[in-house]
């Protein structure tokens, strides 16, 4: 079965294709069915907004249709970025930009008070319009600095254990990352046909 992906991001895009493609699926990327189409997330919480994307793709097309909305909680921040993570540092800014930032707001705060996870709300919208939701989350810290070279967005500052996410192969990091858990589970509501 094909599956759009609501996301013009490209690492997401592979680890969907990634996670999705030994199940039997394919995933498309929204750019081939609907490259115009900008969706405001306007939820206060991710999985309003993986249910916002899903939808709006899913009305213009009526095809099987996946969208995550993820980020970066931090506690030391009080869960910020959260729902803010791709604009932490504001519109048009990097991934670069938003690290900067990050490593500056934590200036100061020691390793013991740096814990964090990675969240992942994704929402499945069906040929014929049922909903799938689910959510996965990791646990880690925020490192000092950036390592590794590997992923995308936080990645290179997330550690699990002594490992940055950066570090970490694409097979690694889907074995214990926040959207891996939430594929998982939407991998096996699919195959038993669950609502």
């Amino acid at each position: 079965m094909e599956i759009i992906i609501a996301t013009k991001n490209m690492g997401k895009l592979r680890e969907f294709d990634r996670m999705l493609r030994p199940l039997g699926f394919e995933a498309a990327a929204q750019s081939a069915y609907c490259p115009d189409l900008e969706v405001e997330e306007t939820g206060t919480t991710f999985a309003e907004n993986a249910r916002l994307k899903a939808q709006a793709i899913h009305a213009r097309t009526g095809k099987a249709t996946v969208a995550d909305d993820s980020g970066l909680c931090v506690e030391a921040l009080g869960g910020a970025p959260g729902v803010y993570s791709a604009r932490y540092a504001g519109e048009q800014h990097s991934d670069d930009d938003n690290n900067r930032k990050l490593l500056k707001e934590l200036e100061g705060v020691p390793q013991e008070e740096r814990g964090a996870y990675f969240a992942s709300a994704v929402c499945c919208i069906l040929p014929d319009g049922r909903m799938i939701e689910t959510e996965g989350r990791c646990f880690g810290r925020i490192g000092f600095e950036k390592k590794g070279n590997e992923g995308f967005g936080y990645d290179p500052l997330f550690l699990v254990g002594e490992k940055s996410f950066g570090e970490l192969s694409p097979e690694e990091k889907d074995a214990i990352s926040h959207r891996g858990r939430a594929l998982r589970e939407l991998c096996r509501r699919l195959k038993e046909g669950e609502e």
